[in-house]
């Protein structure tokens, strides 16, 4: 009885997702549609029924793909904010504009809404960028500027964000 139990609940529990790795050079067609690769669709086969979100990026002329699970996770934090607070809404409005929902098709393929296209200035060679959880999605001359460094120095950004991190505690002060 007691492991029946147990059976269930680990039954109801979605896995979180693990975090996605690699870079991938990609080519769009003139509709919007790109070929995920195989190494990332093999990454993102637990995600692949359920569906994905494809948003505007806050800081960076690129796209968000989010596993619907990733997505769920982000919505709980927003959710929590208080909508009776300007710059909560003017937040919830901004970080949800153009927020379309988008499914891998049979064939492997991704469609981007022309809208999103516009935004991030996607041509034909893009880049697929593993972020933690999420994947960016940048027209490839846009990631060489990003990652080029010509306007952060790398060493004292790694610096500022990782230097205060214990190994011990695997905490970020």
């Amino acid at each position: 009885m007691v492991i029946y139990f147990i059976f269930l609940l680990i039954s109801k529990t979605k896995p979180t997702l693990n975090t996605i790795i690699g870079t991938y050079e990609c080519k769009v067609d003139a509709k919007g549609r790109l070929m995920i690769p195989s190494a990332l669709k093999k990454q993102l086969a637990n995600s692949l029924q359920d569906g994905f979100v494809l948003k505007r990026s806050v800081f960076q002329p690129c796209l968000e793909l989010y596993p619907m699970a990733e997505w769920n996770l982000m919505m709980q934090k927003i959710n929590k904010l208080n909508r009776f607070v300007k710059k909560n809404n003017d937040f919830i409005r901004r970080f949800t504009a153009g927020v379309k929902v988008v499914e891998v098709d049979d064939l492997g393929r991704l469609l981007i809404p022309k809208d999103l296209v516009a935004f991030s200035k996607i041509s034909k060679d893009i880049v697929l960028s593993s972020a933690v959880n999420i994947v960016e999605i940048w027209d490839k001359d846009l990631y060489e500027k990003s990652i080029a460094g010509d306007d952060v120095d790398f060493a004292d950004l790694a610096e500022d964000v990782m230097g205060n991190v214990n190994d011990d505690d695997n905490g970020i002060s």
